[in-house]
Parts: structure tokens; sequence; C-alpha cells
């Protein structure tokens, strides 16, 4: 769980009737953050400023959440916590706190009109803890499911999960919240596509999906550093999922370095291949438990 990297709390807000919520990973004061998008069809809020040649460095929270695009309304309520906290990005007019969201889409699976709002966004963020949250079913991933590029009758249900991996004293820790088109693949599904047992459908009409999420470092990396390891985590999609950012899913991760302990960018970027596959892979395994 990412809350093993010191400083770093998370909580949900489940809505198990209408299937969807939000989680929230609230960070120590310092944390360096970039992302990047690789699925055709994202649903993020404040994105843009997580690019290498933007002004501001720091991250004050992540959200994702269900919903699709209606969901990234949370993030306004985790914005008022953190303003009621003095937290943000200093100006003129006192701080302005850095909340970045991502949402998947979960409308058709359960009440679409429930949705997480301003109100469940902050529900979260009090909530969130430095011990470990629940995995699977809950959060943002609590209606998620995935290969539904085989059809509806073959969706299965996805998940939200978690990784770590460490070396020496650098950790990296993934959460991901997969919602994904394809299939979680060990290689069979690509052997029975090698072989002709099964055709791939026209994914054209999929566009309702999404495998979001986060990988955290106590590793002191820039914003730069950031960007390069959050291109790698895209490889553990990669591995993870068949097919990979379509033009329907709108996969997308954000990187967070809390800056606590020297490391090299090579090694946290080879860290999180593992922990993003592992996380992928779980969230399912845990979701359909």
């Amino acid at each position: 769980m990412i809350t093993e990297i010191e400083g770093v709390r998370v909580g949900h807000w489940t809505h198990a009737r209408a299937r969807t919520g939000c989680t929230v990973a609230l960070f120590p004061e310092g944390t360096v953050a970039s992302g990047e998008i690789r699925g055709g069809a994202p649903a993020t809020r404040d994105f843009a400023l997580l690019a290498p040649e933007r002004l501001v460095e720091r991250l004050d929270a992540i959200v994702l959440s269900g919903g699709s695009a209606f969901g990234l309304a949370s993030c306004a309520g985790v914005m008022s916590h953190l303003e009621r906290a003095g937290v943000g990005f200093e100006t003129t007019a006192g701080p302005v706190p850095i909340v970045v969201g991502m949402s998947l889409y979960d409308l058709g699976e359960g009440d679409g009109t429930v949705r997480p709002g301003p109100a469940e966004g902050m529900a979260a963020a009090e909530a969130a803890t430095e011990a470990a949250v629940p995995l699977g079913r809950v959060g943002a991933a609590t209606g998620a499911t995935v290969s539904k590029w085989r059809g509806s009758d073959h969706a299965q249900p996805g998940g939200l999960g978690g990784a770590v991996a460490r070396s020496g004293s650098v950790a990296v820790a993934a959460l991901m919240a997969v919602n994904a088109s394809g299939d979680i693949d060990d290689g069979t599904t690509m052997r029975a596509i090698r072989e002709g047992a099964f055709e791939p459908p026209d994914i054209t009409p999929f566009v309702e999906n999404t495998t979001i999420g986060m990988i955290v470092t106590n590793a002191e990396l820039t914003k730069a550093e950031c960007h390069l390891v959050a291109q790698s985590a895209h490889d553990g999609f990669g591995r993870a999922l068949v097919p990979a950012h379509t033009a329907g899913d709108g996969d997308a991760v954000v990187v967070a370095a809390t800056g606590r302990v020297a490391s090299e960018v090579a090694l946290v970027r080879t860290l999180a291949v593992d922990v993003t596959e592992r996380a992928i892979r779980g969230a399912v395994q845990t979701g359909s438990g």
C-alpha cells in the first residue's frame, strides 16, 4: 500500500449500492510530481500542471474517482479540506492546494445518478490515514470492470490494487484503479490471438473505460525525473493489460516523490514498472474475490 511511504495518507468514500466512490491520497510538504496520459479518453483535472515545463512542482493530493467526468467534482471537497489546513502553493492571497484528479467511467454499473462530489471528496480526505486501507471493490474502483471488449456478458469485476517494491532504503509503491476494456493477461490472450483461437474484437465502440493510478516513492526526484518514472509506469500497463492505452481507455498515472531518500532515477523507473504491473493484476484478483 502506498501508505508504506512515510507521510502519505489515503482515504476512501464508497457507495456500494450505486457502485461508485472516490479515493484520496494526501502528500507531505515537499512532494514533487509529474504524470503522463496514454489513453485516448481521459477524464482529468489539473493534469496539465504536472508537465515538467510548468511552474508548480508541488503536489498536495491526488483524487481517483468514479462517476466519469462528473466525479472530478470531488476534487473541490479535497481542496476545501486542504485550504482549512493551510496547505497549498503560496500566493499573495494565501495558499492554493494543488490537487490532481483522475476519473473512471462506472455510470452503467449501479445508479449512474449517484456520483462523487465535493462532500464525498471531503469525506475521503477526512478519512485519510497512514494505516493500510482496503483494496478491491472500494473507493474509486467500487464499480470498476474489465474484459469489456469481449462484450458486456464477459465483463469481470475490476478493482483497486496496490503493490510495493524496495531496494535498500528506496521504496516505490503503486495504487491503481483498474476499469479496463481489455483483459488482465498472463500471456493467454496474446497466445490465443497468435494461434488464431481468438479474434480481437473491434474496440472502437468500447469507450467507457480507464485504468488510473499513482506511483509514490520516498526517493528524491526532480519533476522531470518524475515524468520519466511515469513513462516507465506505463510499461507496467502494457505488461498487465491486453490491449492497453486504447482510444476508449483514459489510462493515466501520476508519480509523486516525497524526497526523503537519495536515489538514481533509473532504479525508481525499474521498480515502477514492477509495482504497476503487480498492482493492476492484484486489483482484479482482489476485486473478484
